[in-house]
Formats: C-alpha cells, sequence, structure tokens
C-alpha cells in the first residue's frame, strides 16, 4: 500500500460527480470504481449482482437474514438465488471488503458507497464532497434521462434523501456537511472540466503527489 493513494468522492445527483471522478481516474492514470463495485462484490461473494443492485447506497432496511449460517449456493454451485433476502448491512460489509482489498491493491478513485468512512484508516486518501445548483442538477438530469423538470427535480429529492440516509447511516457522520470532507466543490461554479482540474491540484498538494 506504501505508494498507494485513494479519492473518495461523494456526490449530489446530477452535480457530474461521476463524470468528475471519471476524468479525474483518467488524467491521474488510476482505477475507477462506481457502479463496478457491484459486479465485483457478487463476483467475490458468490451473490447475485441483483442483491446489490437494490441495496445499492440504501441504509438499513433491518436485519431479515444473515449472511451466513444460511443455506444457499457457495460460488461453486453459482450465485445466490434473488429470491432470498439478505440484510442490507451484510451487503454493506461485502462491498466494504472489496473497497478495502481494491484501495490495499492500488491506487483508486471510488464515488459514493461511504468509501471515504470505509477507507478512514487508509494513510493515503482525499475526501471530497460535490455539490451544484439545483438549476444545473435538473438541466442535467433533463438531457442525461430525457425527463420533464418536474420529473428531475422528484429524482433529486429522492436521491438527496436516500444517499444521505445510507451514508449518515454507516458513517455516523453527516452527508454534505463541510466538516466531514477534507474538500467540498460547486461544480457549477467551475464547470466540469475546471472542477476535474481543482479537484487534481488539491489532491496533489495534500497528498504531496507528483504528476
Amino acid at each position: 500500500m506504501s505508494g498507494n493513494y485513494v479519492i473518495n468522492i461523494g456526490r449530489q445527483l446530477g452535480s457530474g460527480g461521476k463524470e468528475i471522478g471519471e476524468k479525474l481516474a483518467a488524467r491521474l492514470g488510476i482505477d475507477f470504481y462506481d457502479k463496478e463495485l457491484i459486479n465485483l462484490a457478487s463476483e467475490e461473494s458468490g451473490l447475485c449482482k441483483e442483491f446489490f443492485e437494490k441495496a445499492d447506497e440504501k441504509a438499513s432496511q433491518g436485519i431479515i437474514g444473515g449472511l451466513f449460517g444460511m443455506r444457499f449456493p457457495f460460488i461453486s454451485e453459482g450465485a445466490m438465488p434473488c429470491t432470498n433476502c439478505l440484510s442490507n448491512d451484510a451487503l454493506f460489509k461485502v462491498q466494504s471488503d472489496v473497497i478495502r482489498r481494491l484501495a490495499a491493491e492500488k491506487s483508486c478513485v471510488f464515488v459514493g458507497r461511504c468509501a471515504d468512512y470505509i477507507l478512514r484508516e487508509h494513510p493515503r486518501c482525499a475526501n471530497v464532497f460535490i455539490s451544484a445548483s439545483k438549476d444545473d442538477r435538473i438541466a442535467r438530469l433533463c438531457q442525461m434521462h430525457h425527463i420533464d423538470e418536474e420529473a428531475a427535480e422528484e429524482m433529486i429529492e429522492k436521491a438527496d434523501k436516500r444517499r444521505s440516509e445510507y451514508y449518515n447511516y454507516y458513517s455516523y457522520k453527516t452527508w454534505g456537511a463541510a466538516a466531514t470532507y477534507h474538500l467540498c466543490i460547486d461544480s457549477s461554479s467551475l464547470g466540469i472540466e475546471e472542477t476535474v482540474r481543482f479537484i487534481e491540484e488539491f489532491v496533489a498538494k495534500k497528498l504531496q503527489l507528483r504528476f
């Protein structure tokens, strides 16, 4: 792990956080993980990915099953059937193990999924939260999903609620609060490309990197 570093990105829906993370990782020449974590967690646990998709960035709904001691087939017998229920807490643990393993092996950019909390003991990390103006968020979602402004606003409200509940539940911190991160930035102020460059400069100074 000696030379590895990680950048953990929290983001508001419609802020361009994923695009910023992807472009930042490309500029730095390191791996990027967002939805890819679902596939990796599925492969390494032997659980079908629908488990992780349904629980993705959702707080625990109560323990309705445990990961161990259940009569499920293991990897050698194929993925666990999706009709069986696992708690979101158990799935969070599986995904957390994947995140820690990746961070130990190489430098990465992680988006969401409490990666900053999961990697809180990592010696070289930069935790960033990306926000944007409501108008810009709505416009981005309308363009991406071909929906009207009312539908986009509803998506934003639901996503903000879900992500904050998830993050606050697992991290015991406050999603989007400045004190939770090393850097909070409004992508509306600089635009996507300049926000990427700004974060790159910040990370280089914080982690004393030479690009």
